[in-house]
């Protein structure tokens, strides 16, 4: 369920896991529980020395497949919402990742330019996503959900930990994007 947005999981779970609710009753149940469960949110190590990095090079924008209200949640518990400009849930827009409309709307929202913007993104999803709406991408794999090869071939750049991204990888991925 990877990417998807909350409406379209939690009608995943209603007609193929069989879950005996409405669609509507499983995403509030399930998002009010795991915003409640990040008393204690798992960071990624790197991450917030990557946003400092960046947030002082650039302006930041956040287009996640989470739902709204666990991405703020998030962005509170960390201190994190300093550094974007714009949060866009892909539940704010008609199509969740792969498809690019979460990553349109943030780039609107920033009245930025697609192809001079960069993502940076874990997921196959997220990569094709982001690929789609003709960013950059810097792929730092999730290894627990590591992307297919065919996934990591559309990225600019691939890198092996947050704590090896700044600005320059940034505008070096820029200029390999432009190139292709």
């Amino acid at each position: 369920m990877i990417g998807m947005r909350t409406e379209e999981w939690a009608r995943y779970m209603q007609s193929e896991l069989g879950v005996e609710l409405p669609a509507s009753a499983i995403a509030d149940q399930v998002v009010a529980e795991v915003a409640r469960r990040l008393e204690e949110v798992p960071i990624l190590p790197g991450a917030g020395g990557a946003l400092e990095r960046l947030g002082s090079a650039f302006r930041l924008g956040l287009a996640t497949s989470a739902a709204r209200a666990v991405a703020q949640t998030v962005l509170e518990k960390t201190g994190w919402r300093k550094f974007f400009e714009v949060v866009v849930s892909a539940d704010e827009v008609p199509r969740g990742k792969p498809a690019p409309d979460v990553y349109l709307r943030a780039i609107e929202l920033l009245n930025a330019n697609a192809a001079r913007s960069v993502a940076i993104e874990d997921s196959a999803n997220g990569i094709r996503s982001a690929h789609a709406a003709r960013l950059a991408v810097i792929a730092i794999p999730n290894h627990a959900f590591p992307p297919d090869a065919q996934a990591l071939g559309l990225a600019a750049r691939t890198l092996a930990r947050l704590d090896d991204l700044d600005a320059n990888i940034v505008q070096t991925a820029l200029g390999r994007s432009s190139k292709g």
